[in-house]
């Protein structure tokens, strides 16, 4: 790492609160890590400080990064508003004694919101990666408000870049660089099958992924949407690797459902997963059910089948490998015996060519980069 006392060195910080933004934001982080013209830096918070969902930070010191600056920003179960306002005054403070360079911070969550928030007001120049995607629910407004607040934007695809161009934002301050999971994902250097069954005691061959999330804009039905979704998960017939949900309102129903499964030996449940583990269980799954963004992005990188549930990800990329269903449990039966139908399925480069930390790099040593005003300007288009 390198010396903060020199003058030419920029400081990097990015900001991380859950299992799976650590996983897409690690190849950036690294990169910045191994270039001696940074310094990087890691505020870890949210999910990783929590028991419940395995208290993650430890992944991220495993990962090399051994100085994180750890907040705590939620007692168990607090409500996203609190989050938010307590990761204001936490990063604030951080910021106020350490002030970074850039502020970097992932997709759609309350913590990246509270980092462009803070960023904005401090005229801390603050990138956004992933931003220009449609998320539903409150995930949606949280991701375009982070994108109006971020002075930079590294986005998947032209696509993403357009509907920021919409939304008011300069071309000059958007970068297509692809999601930077995707760089983890065609790596060469994934855990195999078998590592990953030894380490998190999956015993069987021939299984599938579930993945279920409270949809916070439908907080009275959740409770029976995951019933919904734990009858059809006993219904397939089906080996299953569950994994916890996020810590949004409605996770208590959830996790509640899931006590129904404990005692079959058609399920293994897990409160969460090192992200280059949960890639190669992935790629290796016979499909993927339930509403979490892994399965319209990330499976469609490796062609494995998925049934998106409900509304949580309407209007995301669609793909020949995604079946999507209502929340009735014989419907989401129905989805999965549609993809085992389907046969090979081509995978899709729409997410990005492996090479996302590269073409970050690439940008950060531009010195228009710098050079650009914190002061920003909404830019009008016909």
């Amino acid at each position: 790492m390198s010396n903060s006392s020199e003058a030419n060195v920029k400081r990097i910080l990015f900001l991380t609160g859950t299992r799976a933004d650590f996983g897409k934001l690690k190849p950036l982080m690294t990169a910045v890590r191994e270039d001696s013209e940074f310094e990087c830096q890691l505020f870890v918070t949210g999910m990783h400080t929590l028991e419940r969902y395995g208290r993650t930070v430890k992944e991220v010191r495993d990962s090399g990064f051994d100085n994180p600056y750890v907040y705590v920003n939620q007692i168990l179960d607090e409500p996203m508003d609190l989050v938010l306002a307590n990761t204001i005054h936490g990063l604030g403070r951080y910021v106020h004694d350490s002030p970074p360079d850039l502020i970097v911070v992932h997709g759609d969550r309350p913590e990246a919101l509270a980092g462009a928030i803070v960023g904005s007001i401090r005229n801390i120049r603050t990138a956004h990666i992933e931003g220009g995607e449609l998320s539903g629910t409150i995930d949606g407004l949280i991701r375009h408000s982070v994108s109006k607040l971020a002075h930079l934007h590294f986005v998947a695809n032209e696509a993403a870049a357009q509907r920021l161009m919409r939304m008011g934002e300069s071309r000059d301050s958007i970068f297509v660089i692809g999601s930077p999971d995707i760089d983890v994902m065609l790596s060469q250097s994934l855990p195999s099958l078998e590592m990953v069954r030894s380490r998190y005691e999956i015993e069987f061959d021939r299984y599938a992924i579930a993945i279920f999330h409270p949809v916070t804009t439908e907080v009275g039905a959740i409770a029976r949407h995951a019933n919904q979704f734990v009858d059809s998960l006993l219904e397939s017939g089906e080996n299953f690797v569950v994994i916890y949900p996020n810590n949004d309102s409605g996770t208590l129903e959830i996790l509640g459902a899931y006590e129904r499964l404990r005692n079959s030996p058609q399920f293994r449940i897990l409160p969460s997963l090192r992200f280059e583990y949960f890639v190669s269980l992935l790629k290796n799954a016979r499909f993927i059910v339930g509403n979490s963004s892994a399965g319209v992005r990330e499976a469609p990188v490796f062609g494995v089948p998925s049934v998106d549930v409900g509304t949580r990800q309407k209007g995301r990329f669609a793909h020949q490998s995604i079946i999507s269903v209502g929340n009735d449990s014989n419907e989401i039966v129905e989805g999965i015996k549609r993809v085992l139908t389907l046969g090979p399925v081509a995978s899709t480069g729409y997410f990005g060519d492996g090479r996302s930390a590269l073409k970050f790099m690439h940008a950060l040593r531009s010195p228009e980069v710098w050079r650009r005003d914190v002061q920003k300007s909404f830019v009008d288009r016909e």
